[in-house]
């Protein structure tokens, strides 16, 4: 596998997925608990919300180790080691993106061990590493024009 270059249409529908899964956590009722459960659909919503946030963003990890350094690795949590080989990442950032990589993947094959209690705390207090995430993968991309493929 040789590298190529990043698709700038991967890159920005994948980080505008991301901000509106986002946006659609923020709106929901986080200040307590006892709000989040005032409605039994807050719960589908967010775990929908975060499901879609966590694989957009672990897409856009693949696409850049994938293009930028012709690396596939086979799973989420391997992408973030990866990431941080590849000097994408810091440490910190990419033992972050395991956990998150963890959460997605009991969001989608454990989803019925995902309590509504645990919704609400990965959607108030770690919605924002995905945010972190998504500003550090995309920071890099910027410092890294090279890596872009500017045709339309």
């Amino acid at each position: 596998m040789t590298p190529t270059a990043l698709r700038r249409t991967v890159v920005t529908e994948r980080a505008a997925w991301i901000r509106n899964m986002l946006d659609g956590i923020r709106s929901l009722p986080l200040e307590s608990l006892d709000a989040f459960l005032g409605d039994p659909r807050n719960a589908a919503a967010a775990e929908s919300y975060l499901r879609r946030a966590l694989e957009a963003l672990l897409d856009l990890g693949r696409h850049l180790l994938a293009k930028g350094f012709a690396v596939a690795p086979t799973e989420y949590k391997e992408m973030a080691r990866e990431l941080e080989r590849s000097q994408v990442l810091r440490a910190e950032e990419a033992r972050r993106l395991r956990q998150l990589a963890g959460y997605r993947n009991r969001l989608v094959h454990f989803y019925h061990e995902v309590g509504v209690e645990e919704l609400y705390d990965l959607c108030a207090h770690r919605a924002a590493d995905i945010e972190t995430l998504l500003e550090r993968l995309l920071n890099w991309i910027q410092d890294h024009p090279e890596k872009i493929d500017t045709a339309l």
